[in-house]
């Protein structure tokens, strides 16, 4: 492995070129030949010059097809919205888990019956731990050994088998399960866990493969999973609009989530195969220096092939990790569990906003929208660039809003008193709440490909997503002491 100072920062990335300098650098193009992307090789300085060398910018791709009707674009924003919509789709259907594991002998369509069964007390607790546990578990090992298996095989192969398990969902709406509830509720968890590890796969690779890209890219995966958010909390409120019965609910947000999926599919089998696709994914992955031997030929390739390495990558951008796990242990130990608890002011007043609609449209949508426009306003508006500290001090700043939260109107209050009781206090809250974690996470996504080498690229945006996994983890266990503080 070639050594580099600190300061040959973002050296070897895409879209720039290298300025001349007296140790001249001299950085081939990237050429297909027929066969895939070939490095032309470059001449560099003598491997014992290595040290010393300045590489002030970066290398220039002036051959890059054209991304054509934007179609690779609007296919990662595609491919950002099935990152998390099935998954939403499965726990915001807990209407329909809690009729599969009433009490059966009660002969109504109650879906909590005269009590709460064990199953259903645990259900969500059950859910919670086993997606945490396998996605996150999956995330990590993505980022440390996912490039060993093929771009093609963590995707499509990720994709298929969420499908596969969302159409046996589906097919369980319509069957009686009463008189094996436990066997279901073993069968669900193991498809929660298959589809943690699936979507965790695709989830680390599809984040790898956008920080390949120019940030643009990256700004529509992140926006695609926020804008998947929105999708699903406007069929969550038209749901709850038609008043609609638990197995129809379910059977309408799987089949959407298997539509979803399905077109993802065969959209990922047509962008792979585009020459602008290739051009940047397959380049990442061959990149290589080669310098020149006056003894031989400037084609000879005498180069060394670059592999990252993960504590070299993770030296890199610790602070980034860092941050984005605090960012999202922050926004998970309050919302939605509890957010969801508060209440509007004018509650139990008989009007349907205040008593029906109220916390599905602030909880759910206005979240997922200001999530939404904070990642968009971050893709047009990007400051800080490359200050990470900066923006440490800015989710550290927004821990203010978790004892906001913790003390705003709720008819859940035992130990904790209520100082936000206004509604337009607590929706102006949730919007900015939403807007600043949107703003961050595209920030600190599009920050971390420009702080380390190109083949590292992948490696490095990798581990971001696998360290915001690890923010949802720990703000879920968090959630869970805030709940009882109330």
């Amino acid at each position: 492995m070639l050594n580099y100072d600190n300061d040959d920062e973002q050296s070897l990335v895409d879209n720039e070129h290298v300025a001349d300098n007296d140790d001249e650098i001299y950085a081939g193009g990237f050429v297909d030949n027929g066969g895939g992307v070939e490095i032309v090789p470059a001449s560099i300085p003598a491997p014992n010059d290595f040290h010393n060398v300045e590489l002030q910018s970066h290398i220039q791709m002036d051959n890059a097809p054209a991304d054509k009707w934007n179609f690779t674009y609007l296919v990662f924003y595609l491919l950002g919205t099935a990152t998390m919509t099935p998954w939403n789709f499965f726990i915001t259907a807990e209407d329909y888990w809690m009729y599969k594991f009433r009490n059966a002998t009660f002969n109504d369509t109650d879906p909590l019956g005269e009590e709460l069964t064990p199953m259903q007390k645990s259900f969500s607790c059950d859910l919670t731990l086993t997606a945490s546990i396998s996605g996150t578990t999956f995330l990590i090992l993505n980022a440390i050994y996912g490039q060993k298996l093929s771009l093609r095989l963590r995707m499509l192969g990720s994709l298929c088998v969420i499908l596969i398990i969302f159409i046996i969902t589906t097919t369980f709406v319509e069957v009686n399960t009463d008189r094996w509830q436990k066997q279901f509720f073993l069968i669900t968890l193991l498809c929660v866990v298959n589809i943690n590890i699936c979507s965790a796969t695709m989830s680390g690779c599809l984040f790898g493969i956008a920080g390949l890209f120019p940030s643009q890219y990256m700004t529509a995966v992140v926006s695609g999973q926020a804008l998947g958010g929105i999708f699903t909390a406007l069929t969550f409120l038209m749901v709850l609009a038609f008043g609609a019965a638990p197995n129809e609910t379910a059977f309408v947000f799987f089949s959407i989530g298997i539509a979803l999926i399905f077109i993802n599919i065969i959209c990922y089998a047509i962008v792979e195969k585009k020459d602008f696709f290739k051009y940047y994914v397959e380049g990442g992955d061959n990149f290589k220096i080669v310098y020149d031997d006056p003894t031989h030929s400037r084609t000879v390739d005498r180069g060394v092939s670059l592999e990252p390495n993960v504590r070299e990558v993770f030296s890199k951008i610790y602070v980034h990790a860092v941050t984005i796990l605090l960012l999202y242990a922050t926004t998970l130990s309050v919302y939605p569990s509890v957010t969801i608890l508060m209440q509007s002011e004018n509650y139990g007043q008989g009007q349907a906003w205040n008593d029906i609609y109220y916390m599905p449209v602030v909880n759910y949508l206005f979240f997922n929208s200001g999530d939404y426009f904070g990642r968009i306003i971050s893709g047009l508006w990007e400051r800080p660039r490359k200050n990470v500290h900066t923006v440490l001090l800015m989710v550290v700043l927004r821990m203010i809003y978790v004892p906001l939260f913790l003390c705003s109107n709720s008819t859940q209050h035992i130990f904790l008193p209520t100082i936000i009781s206004s509604d337009v206090a607590f929706i102006l809250m949730m919007i900015t709440f939403a807007l600043s974690n949107g703003y961050i996470t595209n920030i600190l996504l599009n920050m971390v490909p420009r702080c380390v080498m190109q083949h590292e690229k992948e490696m490095a945006s990798s581990i971001m997503a696998a360290s915001l996994s690890c923010g949802l983890a720990l703000g879920s266990m968090i959630t869970m002491i805030f709940v009882q503080l109330l």
